[in-house]
């Protein structure tokens, strides 16, 4: 059986793989699934405890559904704006997307 520890080591593995793909991705498209990365850690981390913490509750799964919903209409909009500033310049490198800057 595998305990709680091995759970949480594995979503702060997750999470700090997606943070370093924050940081250094050029890709936007890379960055988002970085995110991605990052919220399914968390997900792994709220089953996690509430398995082994307080197992006759459903509180921990009702988070990890939450954070998916958020999760798809995050990828939804972030895609969408990719989509449109693809459109104007050509390409989905994050140095090249400075149109808020004046």
């Amino acid at each position: 059986m595998i305990d709680l520890t091995a759970y949480l080591l594995l979503g702060t593995v997750l999470f700090g793989i997606g943070v370093y793909g924050v940081l250094s991705k050029r890709n936007a498209v890379g960055v988002l699934m970085s995110v991605e990365l990052m919220l399914n850690a968390v997900n792994i981390n709220f089953i996690a405890v509430n398995k082994f913490v307080a197992s006759s509750q459903v509180i921990g799964q009702l988070f990890a559904i939450f954070i998916i919903v958020v999760a798809a209409a995050e990828v939804a909009v972030g895609l969408a704006l990719i989509l449109a500033i693809f459109r104007q310049k050509k390409s989905v490198d994050l140095n090249d997307f400075n149109l808020l800057k004046w």
